[in-house]
């Protein structure tokens, strides 16, 4: 491969996976994933969060390179829990992190994956781009059968096409995604069946489960010049078991977005949040939480319990590997609270509510 493709591609392979990153290269007036009436957070072309700050332009970025140096990762960061085998259904909650910010999502009988990534590479090359550092923590083989898999958004690290398409042929379950997100699911399996919904939409999952999406701060892109046009979103799961409130990438903005999901909602009983990929913070703040930024997030829900997750797998910035649980038991004990009632999770560790 030429030097200057070669340099495209792995610029493009950060570009694109990485939540507070992307530019668009090109201005572009059609949306090439979704056309509908304009509203509070849509313009006709492009999504946005109100009161949002401005995406990062290109200069930002060279500076953050420029400026970066950051904590080694490891080549390999091995969970120190093993693959977990999966009962076929649960009457309760079992969640199991599959890693990153994967989840299986057991409760009332329903499995549920949410953002499932099993690729090498978060990215869309497969020579480039944030490396896996610990295997998922459940084989693909050993999934149960699936009835539903949720998309919060269309970075790489959450969606995964290949992945999502050979789970598509293997389960045939209910995809449900934020608006935009069928045209980039289906162009991996154009049988694929994807229901969407915007920030106030609700999907029935069966069994009394149903999702609702909630709004997050946050953005999406695929290319270099898709920037926004698929939207992104939160999950609140309601089941006989009680609320479960799932964010994929947010910024803490001004706490709007959880102090409206406990007005709706109520407290959740389990609230999984991110806690990496947050330094510098400059850069990061407006798209991702910190460890502090979490906490406070916790503090506005008053969930009962919380499952961190977005660390530990793919490095995609700044701050050393282990850096966010450590700030996560630092955030806690600051807060008064106890650790255990906001746990960082790693590749097939299960928690049972």
């Amino acid at each position: 491969m030429k030097r200057r493709s070669l340099l495209t591609a792995a610029s493009a392979a950060t570009v694109m996976t990485l939540g507070g990153v992307g530019y668009a290269v090109h201005r572009r007036g059609r949306n090439p994933y979704y056309r509908g009436p304009e509203s509070d957070h849509f313009d006709g072309v492009r999504f946005f969060a109100p009161g949002q700050v401005a995406d990062k332009a290109l200069a930002d970025i060279l500076r953050w390179k420029a400026e970066r140096g950051g904590t080694a990762w490891p080549k390999a960061y091995p969970s120190p829990f093993p693959a977990d085998r999966p009962p076929e259904r649960v009457t309760g909650l079992r969640i199991v992190l599959i890693g990153h910010a994967s989840y299986l999502v057991q409760v009332a009988g329903r499995n549920i994956l949410i953002d499932p990534v099993f690729a090498t590479r978060a990215s869309p090359t497969r020579f480039a781009g944030p490396k896996r550092v610990n295997p998922p923590g459940i084989a693909m083989a050993d999934l149960p059968p699936i009835d539903a898999v949720l998309i919060t958004h269309n970075h790489y690290d959450h969606l995964d096409g290949p992945s999502l398409a050979r789970i598509w042929q293997a389960h045939q379950p209910l995809v449900v995604a934020p608006l935009g997100n069928d045209t980039i699911l289906r162009g991996y399996d154009d049988t694929m069946h994807v229901e969407t919904a915007d920030w106030g939409g609700s999907v029935d999952l069966g069994d009394g489960v149903a999702v609702h999406l909630t709004p997050a701060y946050h953005w999406s892109a695929r290319g270099l010049n898709d920037r926004r046009m698929a939207l992104w979103c939160a999950f609140v799961l309601t089941t006989p078991w009680g609320v479960h409130y799932h964010v994929g990438d947010t910024g803490f903005g001004d706490g709007a977005i959880f102090r409206d999901v406990r007005a709706r909602f109520g407290p959740p009983r389990l609230a999984t949040l991110p806690i990496g990929a947050y330094e510098p913070r400059w850069f990061m703040q407006a798209q991702h939480m910190n460890p502090a930024d979490a906490v406070a997030a916790l503090d506005l829900l008053g969930a009962t319990q919380a499952l961190g997750h977005h660390w530990g797998t793919f490095r995609l910035t700044d701050e050393g590997i282990a850096q966010p649980a450590e700030a996560l038991d630092a955030a806690m004990d600051q807060a008064g609270q106890p650790r255990a009632r906001f746990l960082a999770l790693r590749p097939g560790q299960v928690w049972e509510g």
